[in-house]
């Protein structure tokens, strides 16, 4: 059996862990630059507020209906991810991070009859260390997983947990819209609508070879697992990093190349400290910058290049130094510009066996770059990100506009919660 953990409405949920008077009130959180909202509490919902929604088309609505309306605050949720994720690997004895509020368990040591009593036991748990309220769902299969934790979070007589058993199986995929399940994409289920197929069941019910020669190999996995076939694994050790990409919109137009210069530096000295966190090196650097997508064509202005890095680095100050120079190749004077990032490529691990030496460098250039790196690195772990930067960065690590940003409870001393007694 696998098990679905998702946490109920994750960003709304970790404003109202740290702020009770949110219960019971509705409230949504926006995504970068106050734009569209991205988290919806179940009373937001109720209001007809969709998700993705513009805010300046509802802000009647949210103003009418006194909606509590909150900035992005990552670094809040990846901390809140992190101590959930921590949380469910004391309590299960294998999991899957899948996102940043889901995870996929092994609940193949526990015995049947006891699964629900375990599920709801986690469930508990999590609230009570955490704060944070999650769903659970159980099934033969991943995606009998995923269907399960879909019927936990819409059926109020589940209470959060909802263990399918083979034989109750038909019964729940058949209240499951097709374009509920996972795997099955909007491209393939307004394809299955077309063909008159609009429940789980009637999907998992079509001919075998039907499904592969319309659906191919993608297909076919989902239309096995929910027939009760696995064909995907728990995944415990995350697979290797293709790459590292680090972007952001801006609140206005940057016309200047110094602040474009500002962000792209700041967004790759970002890329590199992410590299090293993680053990590896990259050799391929690529940065784009884009105009507003509504702007008129003659105002329209974007692209990307990429370069080889002359050898696998993990230094700041070699990526940002390609980052500037491609970053002067893309920039044009008098456009402007609403969104730029740096990805880094060609990722490979960070051991001298596997690393592949530059013809012009030396033995003693690599040493001062790996302590200085480790100087940089353990200054801003003490200190706060950006407290030793590179003078082409950003002080304020280029923000965006945050109107309503909550306190970062659990990642900035000065936001830590004060108790008065």
């Amino acid at each position: 059996m696998f098990g679905l953990i998702d946490c109920n409405n994750f960003y709304v949920s970790c404003e109202r862990a740290f702020n009770p008077g949110l219960l019971g009130r509705p409230v949504v959180v926006l995504s970068n630059n106050d734009g569209c909202i991205i988290s919806r509490s179940q009373e937001a919902k109720a209001l007809g507020l969709p998700m993705g929604a513009p805010v300046f088309k509802y802000s009647q609505l949210l103003e009418r209906h006194r909606v509590a309306i909150f900035s992005p605050n990552f670094p809040l949720y990846g901390d809140m991810s992190a101590r959930v994720m921590n949380t469910l690997g004391d309590l299960l004895p294998g999991i899957e991070i899948y996102s940043i509020d889901e995870a996929f368990a092994d609940l193949c040591g526990f015995r049947h009859d006891d699964l629900q009593a375990v599920a709801g036991e986690v469930r508990s748990t999590v609230l009570r260390h955490t704060g944070i309220p999650v769903s659970i769902g159980a099934g033969r299969t991943k995606t009998l997983a995923k269907a399960a934790n879909h019927l936990a979070k819409k059926r109020p007589a589940c209470r959060g947990v909802c263990v399918l058993e083979a034989r109750d199986e038909r019964n729940a995929l058949a209240s499951l819209p097709v374009d509920e399940v996972w795997g099955i994409g909007r491209r393939y289920s307004r394809f299955l609508q077309g063909e008159g197929v609009g429940t789980a069941l009637e999907f998992a019910l079509l001919p075998r070879e039907w499904v592969r020669r319309h659906l191919h190999v993608t297909g076919a996995r989902v239309h096995a697992e929910l027939n009760g076939e696995p064909c995907l694994s728990l995944e415990q050790v995350r697979p290797p990093r293709k790459s590292i990409c680090v972007s952001r919109s801006f609140g206005r137009k940057v016309t200047q190349l110094d602040e474009l210069e500002n962000a792209v530096g700041t967004f790759a000295s970002k890329c590199a400290q992410k590299l090293r966190a993680e053990g590896l090196r990259a050799s391929l650097v690529t940065v784009f910058v884009h105009t507003g997508h509504y702007e008129r064509p003659e105002r329209s202005s974007g692209g990307h290049r990429t370069a080889a890095m002359p050898a696998e680095t993990r230094s700041t100050i070699d990526i940002v130094r390609c980052a500037s120079v491609l970053l002067r190749e893309l920039y044009r004077k008098g456009f402007g510009y609403k969104k730029a990032g740096v990805v880094l490529g060609g990722l490979a691990p960070d051991a001298a066996s596997a690393v592949t030496p530059s013809l012009f460098g030396d033995g003693q250039d690599e040493e001062r770059t790996a302590a200085l790196m480790l100087a940089l690195d353990t200054v801003n772990s003490r200190y706060g990100s950006g407290a030793l930067r590179l003078a082409v960065e950003s002080p304020s690590g280029w923000k965006q506009r945050q109107e309503n940003l909550s306190p970062r409870y659990t990642t900035d001393w000065d936001d830590i919660i004060e108790v008065r007694t």
